[in-house]
């Protein structure tokens, strides 16, 4: 479910992306105090509860907290806050089956702590999102696993058919929580919101056995690894799969591989004219500087490298014939709103350049 932002929040958030898109530079001291706003808490409980979700260690629910009286509790979480008396309490994980067998870990905050999380979301996120590359689809604004797959068809329909087929072996459990503060910090310098960052990655995680002995784990000894299902895990994971995305950029892979890549969260593919078994080399390089790794990839025909696979040209052929995918719009709303800013002719002449270089 998708609640309309209070245009206050609205033209917070579009000050803030505005601001980081003009200046990449640009490192933001003063969040703090609008993540303790009253109207910025108001607005994160209603996401949450239209969200949903179980409850978490202290087993209260959405339902509990409006009947004892949502007015009190909220003002009673911004007074913590502002008195820097806030103190997340340990996630409940469950483990729920993959639908290719095992089971995957969640884990699941309090009320509480969604509620501050969310409310940290909706001030960091547009400063972020004015980073993200292009490329990334996963946990974005207007963007999801549809639009990542029409990308795919289209550069496989443009010759792009030898791909790396990747996907991040325990990626969420094994993101390094010092390299990931040192990502936020070239954004954020404001301390206080470090500080929440990094007790929402050194918090607890409470499991139970058969039995229901309780028992902890992580905490702050904790190195590496963001709860999923936390409310901030999706933004912390993609701003660490950023630094990833840009560095292929930046070192012009795209030119050096004749490859695009299409990332969503922890899954990405490298779609190359011949040039997959390099592409996948460089990706196990830097993937291992970066602290992590690759699961073993699956292939299409046996000829293939392991981690690559080459798409049949009578695919290739058949998706031509399937009627053409709409534009890929990408863009979330507050870029909109920055273009429009800008005016119409401006953003016209953008489009037609982007065009241009696809």
């Amino acid at each position: 479910m998708s609640l309309a932002t209070p245009e206050r929040i609205r033209s917070l958030q579009r000050k803030l992306y505005c601001k980081a898109k003009a200046e990449p530079a640009f490192r933001f001291y003063t969040l703090y105090d609008k993540i303790c706003r009253a109207d910025i808490l108001s607005h994160a409980y209603e996401v949450a509860r239209a969200n949903a979700g179980a409850p978490g260690v202290d087993g209260r629910t959405f339902e509990q907290i409006e009947t004892s009286g949502l007015e009190e509790w909220l003002a009673g979480l911004r007074e913590d806050l502002v008195a820097r008396t806030y103190r997340p309490v340990p996630v409940r994980r469950v483990m729920i089956p993959k639908p290719g067998g095992g089971e995957r870990p969640l884990g699941i905050p309090t009320v509480r702590d969604r509620v501050v999380q969310t409310a940290a979301k909706l001030v960091l996120e547009p400063i972020f999102e004015a980073d993200f590359e292009d490329s990334a689809y996963g946990y974005r604004p207007r963007r999801g696993a549809g639009d990542a797959i029409k990308e795919v068809h289209r550069l496989l329909c443009r010759g792009y058919t030898d791909v790396v087929d990747a996907d991040l072996s325990k990626y969420f459990d094994t993101i390094p929580h010092a390299e990931l503060l040192r990502c936020v910090a070239r954004r954020i310098i404001d301390g206080e919101v470090l500080r929440l960052i990094k007790l929402w990655l050194k918090t607890p995680i409470e499991e139970r056995d058969a039995d229901g002995k309780r028992r902890l784990t992580g905490g702050k000894r904790s190195r590496c690894g963001t709860p999923q299902r936390g409310v901030v895990s999706p933004l912390l994971a993609n701003l660490y799969m950023n630094r990833f995305l840009k560095h292929w950029r930046f070192t012009g892979c795209g030119g050096a591989f004749r490859a695009q890549i299409i990332a969503y969260a922890d899954d990405f593919v490298i779609l190359s004219r011949g040039h997959a078994v390099e592409a996948m080399m460089w990706t196990k390089a830097v993937m291992t500087k970066l602290g992590l790794s690759l699961k073993r990839g699956q292939n299409f025909d046996q000829g293939c490298p392991e981690g690559t696979l080459r798409v049949p040209r009578s695919l290739v052929r058949a998706a031509l014939l399937v009627e053409e995918w709409p534009a890929v719009s990408g863009r979330e709303p507050i870029q909109e709103e920055c273009a429009a800013d800008q005016g119409e002719d401006q953003r016209a002449a953008g489009t037609r350049q982007q065009r241009l270089m696809a």
